[in-house]
Parts: C-alpha cells; sequence; structure tokens
C-alpha cells in the first residue's frame, strides 16, 4: 500500500500544514515563524550517489597510503592513518587510540556505506529493508564522525614538524581533504529527504 503523507509540521513552532507540491528551485516555508517546511530536491539523490561512490575510493587511498613522510638526521619514517592508531596504543593510549579509530576511520565509513546502501535502493526505486532504522543511525553517528578535526591536527603538526625536519606530504593527505569535502557534502543531504523520497515516489519494498 503506497503511504502518501499530507500534511507537514512546522519543526519551529509546531504549526500543520498542508502538504502541496512543490517544483525545482521551490522551498515552503512556515507562514508563522518562517522555518523551511519542506524544499524540492528534484534528483537529488543521482547526484549524491556519485559522490558517495567518490567518498568511498577517497576513504581508501586516505588510508592505504602515508599521509606524511620525515626525514630527520637521516632518518625516514611515514605512517599511516592506522599506523599513527597502533602508534598511540603502543605508547600506552590506548583511549586515545580507540577513539580516533572511531571518530575518523569507523563512523565515516560506516556513514557512506549507510547512503551508498539506501541510494543505490532508491535507485532502483525500492526502499531498502531496514530503511528507518539505518536512516536513525546514520543521524546518530553525525556528530561522531571527525575526519576534518583529525586533518587540522595533521596541518597543525606538518607546520610545527617542518621547522626541524623535512616533511614529505603523502597522497593520503590529499585524500583526506577530498574526503573531508565529500562527507561534508554527502551528509548535509538531511535523512527527512530520504523520507520524502521513499514516500512520494513509486517505490516498492525489497
Amino acid at each position: 500500500m503506497q503511504l502518501v503523507p499530507h500534511v507537514v509540521i512546522c519543526e519551529g513552532c509546531d504549526a500543520v500544514f498542508a502538504k502541496t507540491p512543490l517544483g525545482p528551485g521551490e522551498v515552503a516555508r512556515c507562514s508563522r515563524c518562517g522555518t523551511t517546511l519542506d524544499r524540492h530536491t528534484g534528483n537529488a539523490q543521482r547526484h549524491i550517489l556519485p559522490l558517495v561512490v567518490a567518498g568511498l575510493v577517497m576513504f581508501v587511498v586516505a588510508n592505504l597510503y602515508p599521509i606524511i613522510a620525515i626525514t630527520l638526521g637521516g632518518q625516514y619514517s611515514e605512517t599511516t592513518l592506522i599506523g599513527a592508531v597502533l602508534a598511540l596504543g603502543h605508547e600506552g593510549m590506548g583511549e586515545v587510540a580507540l577513539l580516533v579509530l572511531a571518530t575518523t576511520l569507523l563512523f565515516p565509513f560506516i556513514q557512506l556505506l549507510i547512503l551508498l546502501y539506501l541510494l543505490l535502493a532508491l535507485q532502483r526505486q525500492r526502499r531498502a529493508p531496514g530503511f528507518a532504522w539505518l536512516l536513525r543511525a546514520l543521524q546518530s553517528l553525525l556528530p561522531w564522525g571527525m575526519v576534518e578535526v583529525f586533518l587540522l591536527g595533521i596541518l597543525v603538526a606538518i607546520v610545527k614538524l617542518s621547522s626541524s625536519a623535512q616533511v614529505i606530504v603523502g597522497p593520503a593527505l590529499g585524500a583526506f581533504v577530498a574526503l573531508t569535502v565529500l562527507l561534508t557534502v554527502v551528509l548535509s543531504f538531511q535523512p527527512h529527504n530520504f523520507w520524502r523520497m521513499a514516500f512520494t515516489s513509486p517505490l516498492a519494498d525489497t
């Protein structure tokens, strides 16, 4: 049975309005408080999906290749994200290592996989199994992805180390920059847009 919501509730003042179709570029706002009620997303999932795939590619590059390499006193050393996590663990900072692992590797990877799974299903005109649960999980993980914080820490470390050693930027650093931008874009695609696409299009449950 097709479920089509006929009303929209303002998140700012709880006013209830009849849901009306929007054209390309149109935005519906609450007449009472001005909060955005709805906006036309068009074929947004088709634009977001390639960005999610690109994000996964950048994620792989960022974790397989060295972030930076340092030459000091004839000694050469390079590290990856996993190498940095292991080094923190060996230095007795296991809690910090787990936090870095979760916020810069595990959570962003899960977010990208959830987005890919949901968008591929919508592309095939279907609602993925676990649709509602996955959207809640995606929303819960939003505050915990901290790739941009890790990237900022790397840049600060490069600036400080460059005064005493030769610092060589690895390919993973560029991948982290691209990943940060891609994550910012794809995670700005709010969960309510998924609900709108799932229940205002002729989709079938898988």
